[in-house]
């Protein structure tokens, strides 16, 4: 059989198989941050892979970039994750949230006290944002002021705390194209604190959040994904991004995370260095991934986990349609947030499981 079916132990918890459903900011949250009325369901559809990570969720009002992105830091996200965490866990899946700070990628009308984004330098992106009256220009952030990076950490470890208590089986810290990956990047750091500069004052932000949230919740609860290759969002490492993603990674392997989550754009070389420098799971998410090259990373000893998002999104029953050789549906890009005229639950619950399995070509050995 195919090794992606197979059970792996991942932190504290034990998953049916090696198939990870990705991060997919969807925009449906209700206006105070808590998950919508079909969460729940449209988890729950998802829950025959062996983990879940959730859509970004904001640590705090700050974080908040996007409008109706869930947040996981009230009484009311916690009560509200509950329901979405019980329908993950009826179905067999485990789940872990993603905690997302947005940092300088905001725009005031999407967050709930109407502020500028903040960001390590006062920098913006290039780029325009989507809010509710339309595409806007993302404005300068405000800096952080050195004595509140402090209470930045704190949101990550307290958000960390919700996600337990809300029924999660832990948390992926965000390090791609948002704060954490903004303090990471040259094109967007020019501090002169112990928090810019060289390498390692840059990478200093997220080795503490990281160790804040594992001081909270656990190693063995606690994810990271990082992307070494994206550039995106006005984002640039310089010549020096696999340095220092060497020197990153080596460093969160000493606090024993129960994963690295992934994103790979295509340095070979790279990845095998990481993979070399971390000694636990390995998550890996090849963008545009072939399907007959599902599990080719488990099986090569790559990686122990494979990440897929559109092919869950639009294949509830992803894990069903891989064993049965079946055809996979396409994602409608159009209908991927939650502003569809025609409701909510329009590409989001309403992809069919399938009825009539038709033959797909594909080098999975289903023996």
């Amino acid at each position: 059989m195919n090794p992606i079916f197979s059970p792996l132990t991942l932190g504290r918890v034990r998953l049916q198989n090696r198939i990870v459903m990705a991060p997919m900011t969807r925009a449906r949250a209700n206006a105070d941050g808590t998950p919508g009325s079909l969460a729940a369901e449209y988890y729950g559809q998802r829950a025959s892979v062996g983990l879940i990570v959730t859509e970004g969720t904001q640590p705090s009002d700050d974080g908040q970039g996007f409008p109706a992105t869930p947040g996981i830091y009230t009484e009311a996200h916690i009560a509200g994750w509950r329901k979405v965490t019980s329908a993950i866990h009826a179905h067999g899946a485990k789940v872990f949230f993603q905690l997302m700070h947005a940092g300088r990628m905001s725009h005031p009308d999407n967050t709930p006290h109407h502020r500028q984004g903040v960001a390590p330098s006062a920098i913006a992106p290039g780029e325009q944002i989507f809010t509710l009256a339309g595409m806007r220009d993302i404005p300068v952030p405000r800096a952080l002021a050195i004595e509140e990076i402090p209470g930045t950490i704190d949101a990550y470890h307290h958000a960390a705390r919700c996600a337990i208590e809300a029924g999660a089986d832990g948390v992926e810290i965000h390090g791609v194209a948002y704060l954490i990956h903004q303090f990471l990047a040259l094109s967007a750091n020019r501090r002169t604190d112990r928090y810019g500069g060289s390498m390692e004052n840059r990478a200093r932000f997220v080795i503490e959040v990281a160790q804040a949230v594992v001081a909270e919740i656990g190693a063995d609860r606690t994810g990271i994904r990082l992307s070494p290759g994206f550039t995106g969002m006005g984002l640039s490492h310089g010549d020096e991004g696999p340095d220092l993603y060497r020197y990153l990674v080596t460093e969160l392997n000493k606090l024993g995370l129960a994963y690295l989550h992934i994103v790979h754009y295509g340095d070979e070389s790279l990845l095998s260095d990481l993979r070399e420098r971390w000694d636990q799971a390995l998550i890996l998410n090849r963008p545009e991934r072939p399907r007959d090259e599902i599990g080719n990373d488990i099986a090569s000893g790559l990686a122990e986990l494979e990440s897929y998002g559109q092919m869950t999104l639009a294949n509830p029953d992803f894990v069903h349609r891989l064993l049965t050789n079946a055809h996979l549906s396409a994602a409608d890009r159009t209908t991927y947030f939650g502003n569809s005229p025609e409701g909510y639950a329009v590409g989001y619950t309403d992809y069919g499981s399938l009825t009539d399995v038709s033959p797909y070509p594909s080098s999975l050995d289903k023996s």
